[in-house]
């Protein structure tokens, strides 16, 4: 069985060592830094964490000021809030102006089955990916999640990361390199094509190899980039392989 770690647990880790890197980095959250971990970024620097309280659409406000003068500002909360609850100020305050705020979301999905149907997040890419300037990063596993979050803080602009509350397995090693806008082939195949994103790339290898089993050779395609997409990815398993799921 691999390893199963959790992506919220390193993005808040992560974030720690970014801001002992860079002092531009600031962090908000919404009542909820237990839950996305930014708690850790709190601990270490409580100078430079704003808990802006149940009020997403002020935190994203004030994330675009910070932005506006200079900063770095990661803003998290629960995929369901951001960008459901403040999609006007998104648009209005982040995307238009396209300023250098980072949208970090957890318990993105139906994997919150606990917290109930209010808490499930199954329409946040659709809305984010509606507003211009953004880029959008769904990670398959806490490795690609740490690589992404310093992609995010190394690039200019608004970026939506999702995060998933379960701790999910391991499906890169250590050397993995995530490309922004570039899928990964996890598994070659010929005969059809599985494009999964976020905790569902897993699951997508787990299909494949049942598939073979019935003697269908299935390739996996781990698309994190969904905007921009790797179109030229797709294209290409399209015509070798004759067949896309996703």
């Amino acid at each position: 069985m691999p390893q199963e770690v959790s992506m919220r647990e390193v993005y808040g880790r992560t974030l720690v060592e970014l801001g002992r890197e860079n002092p531009d980095i600031v962090v908000l959250d919404a009542d909820l830094s237990r839950s996305t971990m930014t708690q850790f970024f709190a601990y270490e620097f409580p100078n430079r964490f704003f808990d802006c309280g149940i009020a997403e659409q002020n935190m994203v406000g004030i994330a675009a000021g910070l932005a506006a003068s200079g900063k770095i500002p990661f803003a998290s909360t629960f995929a369901v809030f951001v960008p459901g609850r403040c999609s006007d100020q998104i648009r209005m305050s982040v995307a238009q102006p396209r300023l250098n705020v980072k949208l970090v979301t957890t318990h993105g999905g139906i994997t919150v089955g606990e917290d109930g149907t209010s808490h499930h997040a199954i329409e946040d890419l659709s809305l984010i990916g509606s507003f211009p300037g953004f880029t959008i990063i769904v990670p398959a596993d806490a490795i690609e999640t740490a690589q992404a979050v310093r992609v995010a803080a190394a690039n200019y602009g608004p970026f939506y990361i999702r995060l998933c509350r379960p701790k999910t397995p391991l499906v890169y090693s250590e050397d993995y390199r995530f490309e922004l806008g570039k899928a990964a082939t996890m598994r070659e195949g010929k005969d059809a094509t599985i494009i999964a994103i976020g905790l569902m790339v897993a699951e997508a290898l787990k299909a494949a190899e049942n598939l073979e089993r019935e003697g269908i050779d299935c390739r996996v395609l781990n698309m994190p980039t969904l905007k921009p997409i790797d179109e030229a990815a797709i294209i290409k398993a399209a015509a070798e392989t004759g067949a896309i799921v996703s």
